[in-house]
């Protein structure tokens, strides 16, 4: 099976083409080998481009535990990058169907290559319901969820997918790989959620460290940098548009008026190769 390793801001993800005809294969069994980073190719998750109905291509995400996510933000940059480069979609602004719903990115050129990738992102959700998350009805701002006998102040936001947003004073004093697990999974989460940690340098600039749903500590995670923002503007922390700060790099996301969060960053292509499904 042909393969294509590419990552955006260090999220990194394995993307295989099924307009090819590959053959039907159970991802969610096969997603944990190709990512495992001795045994396999090793990523954060499977990207897969396939023909949709309701828009000009479709993405589907398998993280790196075989569970399926609804959106990534670094993985359809990687993705719109892609499919534009191999000529799949001739146009710079490319609608893509995701269980997210429709989501628009567009390539920026520089001398007529790929030099970063502008994402509408859409509309945050705030209500509780839509996270999701246990719990009156309401924004979920500021509000305290204990985990083992520790208090944290959460934020709830989704994206298309659950994020827990969470500011602190230093960001190098968080134990994520011991909080992150502990707040995925707490019950209060019907559907676990992501992770984020968070450190506000200026109103313009802040560092995110993120646990991400089904994938662990990742070096990007795009949908929780517009988390992220939304939630440092519902605190009134930060303002509508911020440099956010990973371990992989930046992105900027920017809140405009029309209600939609529009993220900017890099996607990068790693290697191509073939790999053999009966191998593993």
């Amino acid at each position: 099976m042909n393969f294509v390793k590419m990552h955006g801001a260090g999220n990194d993800f394995i993307l295989i083409n099924l307009l090819e005809g590959n053959s039907p294969l159970d991802y969610s069994l096969l997603a944990p080998k190709l990512c495992d980073r001795n045994f396999g190719i090793g990523a954060d998750g499977l990207l897969f481009i396939m023909p949709s109905e309701t828009a000009d291509i479709k993405m589907r995400i398998i993280n790196s535990d075989g569970s399926e996510a609804e959106m990534c933000g670094n993985g359809i940059r990687c993705f719109a990058k892609f499919v534009y480069e191999e000529g799949i979609i001739n146009k710079n602004i490319i609608e893509v169907e995701t269980l997210a719903g429709k989501i628009i990115p567009e390539i920026i050129l520089n001398n007529n290559k790929v030099a970063s990738v502008r994402v509408d992102m859409g509309e945050p959700k705030l209500e509780r319901s839509q996270i999701p998350m246990f719990g009156e009805e309401g924004r979920v701002i500021k509000e305290k969820l204990v985990i083992a006998e520790k208090e944290f102040e959460v934020t709830a936001v989704s994206m298309g997918n659950p994020h827990c947003v969470i500011f602190v004073p230093n960001i190098k004093e968080i134990e994520i790989e011991k909080w992150g697990p502990l707040i995925e999974k707490h019950p209060v989460f019907p559907r676990k959620t992501n992770v984020e940690f968070v450190q506000v340098i200026t109103p313009s600039e802040v560092v995110m460290r993120v646990w991400e749903r089904g994938a662990g500590i990742t070096l990007a995670c795009g949908t929780g940098a517009c988390a992220t923002l939304t939630a440092g503007v519902l605190n009134n922390y930060i303002n509508r548009k911020a440099s956010i700060k990973l371990l992989g790099g930046e992105l900027t996301v920017e809140w405009e008026e029309n209600n939609h969060l529009y993220m900017t960053g890099p996607a990068i292509e790693v290697f191509r190769g073939v790999i053999s499904i009966g191998s593993l």
